[in-house]
């Protein structure tokens, strides 16, 4: 087991035993406001090209097309959406994803598979080749996929120097919402 995944573990297995009361109000609240499950599945783009299914409270309403956030029709987020989106507790059904090894908690976010640009050049830049992560630093410095060549660009620039540290480092500026990593 390598020392990154070790972390991870070491992280994930007391968040979800933490979060899981704000999971369960978090899911009821989504269920209470609008038709469909709480959780949501959407294919994403993992390690080495594999797809997986990437666990998401579910923000959006139910007919909402499958599209990268930034394309998403406006009025799509529910109101419960907006406050988990909000305070990030969206993503922590991905600590299940964490716990079966198809995402660490850092890395680069995975895509949709239709986000060919996005694709092709974390391909030529290496960045299929590790994890794709709960958060990254493309997220810590305000960058998202609407921008497919720079947030590959700050994915390869993240792995050229990864460490337990810098990891450490996003991991807080996540919680605490710092840009300047």
């Amino acid at each position: 087991m390598t020392a990154k995944r070790a972390l991870d573990l070491a992280v994930a297995v007391p968040m979800l035993v933490v979060a899981a009361p704000v999971l369960l109000v978090a899911m009821l609240a989504i269920r209470a406001t609008s038709a469909g499950p709480a959780i949501f599945s959407q294919v994403r783009v993992g390690q080495g090209g594999a797809l997986f299914a990437c666990r998401k409270l579910r923000t959006m309403y139910r007919a909402t097309p499958s599209l990268p956030t930034h394309e998403a029709p406006a009025g799509s987020v529910t109101a419960v959406g907006k406050v988990l989106r909000a305070t990030k507790i969206d993503e922590l059904p991905q600590l299940w994803n964490v716990l079966r090894g198809e995402m660490s908690l850092v890395g680069p976010r995975p895509c949709l598979p239709t986000q060919a640009e996005l694709i092709e050049r974390r391909k030529e830049l290496g960045v299929l080749a590790t994890l794709p992560g709960i958060t990254g630093l493309a997220q810590i410095r305000g960058i998202d996929m609407s921008d497919p060549r720079l947030c590959a660009e700050t994915d390869a620039a993240y792995i050229k120097v990864a460490s337990a540290g810098l990891d450490f480092k996003i991991l807080l500026g996540t919680f605490f919402r710092a840009r300047s990593i």
